[in-house]
Order: structure tokens, then sequence, then C-alpha cells
């Protein structure tokens, strides 16, 4: 498969860009700054210099032409503010979600958040929760699109302990953690199950191995 990947430099997409490398699909990562080419390289894949808060669909659009999938994991980023959780992490992702109707790429993964279908409690740190609802805004309007297959993943609090390989998978699986290998891991699974489309899914650490609980999810 090509498979063009949004935010090509965070942590989870220079993973999944290594692990599709490595069995053989080609890969493309969106970045935004040209210095981080060289990490891309590095995980076997291409990278692709595009500004996601200043491109155009058509621009976003010719990257994906002749891609089998695309997975939208570009973020704000911690350290950013509220108007960029807006233009980014909500903003970005309805353009990547136009560029792939207009490129005619079905397949669309997302990686969310949890909690992001519900008002973040009172006392929730402001910034926080403008991400929890630009993430929900996003997601709904992924869901919207009749004319992608889309998937949506909202992973547990992430850490950067190695993974497992084993996971928990559900439409609802309550709070917990979950590796960012973990993540990534699961991301290329859900690539090759198609019959995840339409879903919106939980994952956090379990007992049962990634492949078995896509299979588990899809059947």
């Amino acid at each position: 498969m090509r498979i063009v990947i949004a935010g090509g430099h965070g942590q989870i997409a220079l993973r999944l860009e290594r692990l599709l490398a490595g069995r053989g699909d080609e890969v493309a990562g969106i970045i935004r700054r040209p210095e981080q080419a060289g990490d891309l390289l590095a995980a076997g894949a291409e990278p692709v210099v595009c500004d996601l808060e200043t491109a155009t669909v058509a621009d976003v659009a010719r990257h994906l032409e002749g891609a089998d999938a695309a997975v939208f994991a570009a973020g704000a980023g911690p350290g950013s503010g509220i108007e960029r959780k807006e233009s980014v992490d909500r903003g970005a992702a309805s353009l990547f979600a136009d560029a792939a109707e207009a490129a005619g790429v079905r397949r669309f993964v997302v990686v969310s958040s949890m909690g992001a279908d519900r008002e973040p409690p009172e006392g929730t740190d402001e910034v926080f929760a403008a991400y929890l609802r630009a993430k929900g805004a996003a997601d709904a309007d992924v869901r919207s699109r009749s004319g992608l297959d889309w998937t949506i993943l909202r992973p547990g609090r992430l850490t950067d302990d190695p993974g497992t390989g084993l996971v928990r998978l559900a439409e609802s699986t309550g709070r917990d953690e979950i590796t960012r290998d973990d993540v990534a891991a699961v991301l290329a699974a859900l690539l090759d199950e198609p019959r995840t489309a339409g879903r919106t899914l939980e994952l956090i650490g379990g007992e049962t191995p990634v492949e078995e609980a896509v299979r588990a999810i899809a059947g």
C-alpha cells in the first residue's frame, strides 16, 4: 500500500512509518519544517513538506494522489495555545479529510483522544479543554463524511515504555495507559482491516495480541 500520514514527525507517526516501511509499504509523511526530513528518511518514509495550517485542499490533495490510505496523526502539541488547537487539531483534520476525498482516498484513519465526545469536566485546564473540543469537532466532521471509510482511534494516556503487543481495543475501554509503540502497531493493523471502517474505538494496554484484537473488533 501507499500510505500518507499527516503529522509525519510525531512520536506515534514515526513509529508507524518504521512499521509500515519495514513490512514493505510505501509511506509518505507530511511535515511542517524541512529540518524534520532526516528523521522521516531514517524511518523509511518519504518526507513531504506542507504546512496544513496554510495549505489549500488542492495543495494537500496533490500529495495524496495515488495513495491507498491516509492517516491523520497531526496535533498542535504540548506548549501550543488554544488558537492552534483549533487550527491544527480541528482545522487541519478537516482539511486533510477534504483533500482525501478530493484525491479519491477512501481509507482514512484518525488518531484522536479519549474524552473527545464529552464536554470537559469543570476545572479542566482551559488549553486541554480546547484540545478535547477541537478533537471532538474534528471527529464529528470525519464521521459525517460518506466519501471516507474512516476509523477513529482514541488511545489512553500515552507512554514511551516499550510496546507489549497486548492491548484492549473496544468502543469503550475505560481509562488507562497505552504505549506509543502499541498505538502504532494497532494503527498498522487497522489499515489492513477495512471492516473497522465506521468505528470509533478506544485503546489501552490489555491482554489481547494486537492482530487478534483488531480481528475481533472487525468481526
